[in-house]
């Protein structure tokens, strides 16, 4: 248990916790290119994560971060509530704040896209560490996997067995360039999000740019917030902050993800050629029959109103 705890923020690791205050960051939609306000704010136990759309008042403005919100895994994760209201592009600031040990937060957003940042989670722990974290009563929820669940598409593969904490291998493959593939599996205890995982930046291929953004996508991306490469040579000036950052931002995206089952998942995962869209079926399958897992703690949470957000905070 000691081990397990200096992962969550110094918090108890039996213990919910949520921010000690509010705090406030801006920046611009990676897809979108439009700026973007963020707030986080405390909530009180069994509350989760909940995001509020501040700029929507005419309907259901609330949309939980649970799996079954996904709506959308194209380039990033997208949750969509049933008033048809999203809030997309959410898995780096849900890798925080699993990797920071936060289990209930109000995010209150002024526009559909989450800021990208620097392209990858620091930023958001950095805010996160500002805010600071606290104890609530509630015993925190843990997601215990009982038996092994996979899933296959072609050469695409995820599973997840039964382990004590949250481990995930992760190997990638890209024919042009042997500097995006790679393989690292990573153990989150003992800060190693933050100092393994949390930097590592969001990348793409510059041969993709244009196409991208003739679909609507990556309008706000740049060498400010993204990694992109050509071939071999990797076109930021600063060059990668790790050798293998693309493998390590894939780990990233998968513990935020992740944090979708509604509380802190145990298990050991493995990941060829993963992405939101895998990490998501991960998921699915495996709520898809009760003998896959078990809660220990609290159930997960269920905002799905108004009301409820209300009385999170």
């Amino acid at each position: 248990m000691t081990t397990l705890s200096r992962e969550f923020g110094g918090t108890k690791m039996t213990a919910q916790t949520t921010l000690r205050q509010p705090i406030t960051c801006g920046g611009t939609g990676v897809h979108s290119g439009r700026d973007v306000t963020l707030t986080l704010r405390p909530a009180s136990a069994n509350r989760g994560v909940v995001f509020r759309r501040v700029d929507i008042t005419d309907r259901d403005n609330i949309v939980a971060a649970r799996w079954d919100k996904v709506a959308d895994t194209q380039m990033c994760t997208v949750l969509r509530n049933a008033a048809g209201v999203r809030v997309s592009t959410v898995e780096h600031l849900m890798a925080a704040l699993a990797g920071c040990g936060v289990d209930n937060v109000l995010v209150d957003v002024d526009g559909e896209e989450l800021p990208i940042m620097d392209g990858s989670a620091q930023e958001f722990v950095d805010i996160i560490s500002r805010a600071g974290i606290k104890n609530l009563t509630a015993p925190r929820r843990i997601l215990h996997i009982d038996r092994e669940v996979s899933v296959r598409e072609k050469d695409k593969f995820i599973s997840i067995v039964p382990h004590d904490m949250l481990s995930i291998s992760c190997s990638v493959h890209f024919k042009e360039s042997a500097r995006a593939s790679g393989q690292r599996v990573v153990d989150l205890v003992n800060g190693n999000f933050r100092e393994l995982v949390a930097s590592a930046r969001t990348f793409g291929f510059r041969r993709d740019v244009e196409t991208l953004r003739a679909r609507g996508l990556a309008l706000g991306g740049s060498l400010h917030n993204a990694v992109v490469l050509e071939g071999e040579e990797v076109l930021n000036p600063e060059g990668l902050r790790f050798d293998d950052e693309p493998v390590r931002h894939k780990i990233l995206d998968c513990v935020g993800d992740l944090f979708l089952a509604g509380g802190h998942v145990r298990g050991y995962v493995r990941s060829e050629r993963g992405g939101h869209e895998m990490n998501n079926r991960l998921l699915k399958a495996i709520f898809a029959d009760p003998k896959n897992w078990h809660w220990g703690g609290q159930p997960p949470p269920h905002p799905t109103s108004h009301a409820t957000a209300a009385a999170a905070i």
